[in-house]
Formats: C-alpha cells, sequence, structure tokens
C-alpha cells in the first residue's frame, strides 16, 4: 500500500487530499488545517490571495512554503477565457515558471458552474502554450473525454455545486468519466463531509479537492484530519474490492454441521 501514489503530471503524491485555502479566519489556521489534512498539492486562487504580488501584504506562501508543498495556482473568480489564461501566466511570472495550474471558467455568479465552452478553449490555449493543466469540469462524460484528448494532465468534474457541501450528486456520471479515463480523475467541489470524499474514493476516484467542507466546520483542523482519514479509508475499500450487493441474506457461518 505504501506505493500507492497519486501521480500528477509525472510527479508523485503520497495523499490523494488536495486542499483550498480561502475561507480561514487566518493564515494561522489556514497552515495548521492544511497540516492536518496531510495534503501534498495545496490549491490558492491568486486573484484573491497574495504569493508575493503584494509585497506590503501577509504572504500566504510564508505558512504553505513551496518547499514543502505544491502549489497549485486556480483561476477561481474567471468568467471568461482571456482572464483565465492571463491569471495562469500572471502565476507563472510569480513562482517562476510554475506550469501547473488548475483552470476554472465559471458561467455565472448563482450557480457558480464552469462554463464549458470557455473552458475548452482556455484549456486548449494553455496547453498549447505550455502549461500542465488541472481542469474544473461538469460531470459530463463527453466533455471529461475531450479536456483529457486536449491534453489535460487531470480532470476534476464537480460533485456538486462549489462551496455547496452537497456530496456527490451524480455518481454514475463520476463513475463513467473514472471508466473511460487513462488521466488523473478527481473530485472538485461539493463535498461536505468525511463520508462524501470516501464515497468518491470508493467510486474509484484518484483524489478529491476541496476548501469550504473543512474551511467552514466548527472545527477546522479537527475536520481537516477527518478528511484524510475518509480518502485513506475510501481509497482502500476501492482497492480491497466491495463485496457483492444481494438481495437475500447470506448467513455469516456456515449452514452445514450444525449442532442437532
Amino acid at each position: 500500500m505504501s506505493q500507492d501514489t497519486l501521480t500528477i503530471a509525472g510527479r508523485q503524491y503520497a495523499s490523494r487530499l488536495l486542499v483550498g485555502t480561502g475561507k480561514y479566519k487566518d493564515f494561522d489556521e489556514t497552515g495548521r488545517a492544511i497540516a492536518a489534512s496531510g495534503a501534498e498539492i495545496v490549491t490558492v486562487a491568486l486573484r484573491r490571495t497574495n504569493l508575493g504580488q503584494n509585497p506590503d501584504e501577509p504572504n500566504l506562501l510564508d505558512v504553505i512554503p513551496p518547499e514543502q508543498y505544491t502549489i497549485l495556482p486556480n483561476t477561481a473568480g474567471c468568467y471568461t477565457t482571456e482572464d483565465a489564461v492571463r491569471t495562469c501566466r500572471l502565476a507563472r511570472e510569480l513562482l517562476d515558471d510554475h506550469r501547473l495550474v488548475k483552470l476554472e471558467v465559471l458561467g455565472d455568479q448563482k450557480t457558480l458552474y464552469p462554463d464549458v465552452p470557455a473552458t475548452l478553449e482556455a484549456a486548449e490555449i494553455l496547453v498549447k502554450d505550455g502549461f500542465e493543466v488541472m481542469v474544473y469540469t461538469s460531470d459530463d462524460p463527453i466533455i471529461a473525454k475531450r479536456l483529457e484528448e486536449m491534453g489535460c494532465v487531470a480532470v476534476m468534474p464537480l460533485a456538486a455545486p462549489i462551496g455547496s457541501g452537497l456530496g456527490i450528486q451524480n455518481k454514475y456520471n463520476i463513475l463513467t468519466i473514472i471508466e473511460n479515463a487513462n488521466v488523473p480523475i478527481l473530485v472538485d467541489a461539493g463535498v461536505g463531509t468525511a463520508s462524501d470524499a470516501a464515497l468518491a474514493m470508493e467510486l474509484g476516484c484518484d483524489g478529491v479537492l476541496m476548501n469550504t467542507a473543512i474551511a467552514e466546520a466548527k472545527d477546522p483542523i479537527l475536520m481537516a484530519q477527518a478528511m484524510k482519514h475518509g480518502i485513506i479509508a475510501g481509497r482502500h475499500a476501492f482497492l480491497a474490492g466491495r463485496m457483492p450487493r444481494r438481495r437475500f441474506a447470506s448467513a455469516s457461518s456456515p449452514l452445514s454441521g450444525l449442532i442437532d
């Protein structure tokens, strides 16, 4: 089990939990929650977080140093192809030619659903520009496959609307995406608690990305630990293989040789 690693863009990770940095009360809580989660990949919203572009303000990288974590800049808050591409290029400049990014192009402020045509357009531009693109998208298996064929290094279908905590709403679509994929599939958005994370992993997802479920818990540090264990439990259950479902009972002990 020790060699069961998550591989993204040629790099291996022991943890299959990816976390965000928004909605915490301060950087100290952010750092402690991320440490408790065991995550090795941390996504940051470049348009909302100071990674050094504002020298006179606190820098998030002081609590999540790039030497310890893989920083995954994301395009949260971008509603057009142009904004998303520009944000990724800014991240590349700020982080010394960093090329691994999380692309999301949103459709509207109420649902925060992805604008799929704009996502496809931005992904094509970024891949051609040499970026390693992890892409947030809908739970549409056709779109997921198209993004993979375009060259994205990971596809990240939503489980439910961002920040909703509703859990996986269409597990059969997620399952179809997994079965068709040749790149890592990570559920992104909608996870509310550890059992949601475990279910995603039991389906066969390669990982889960979350933020609000941890940051808005009454005790974010404890929830981060719960998510860590939920991911591990779900992964182990997937690898172990679930027993078959039966319509009728099956005795736990043999029925032959009973004492009269």
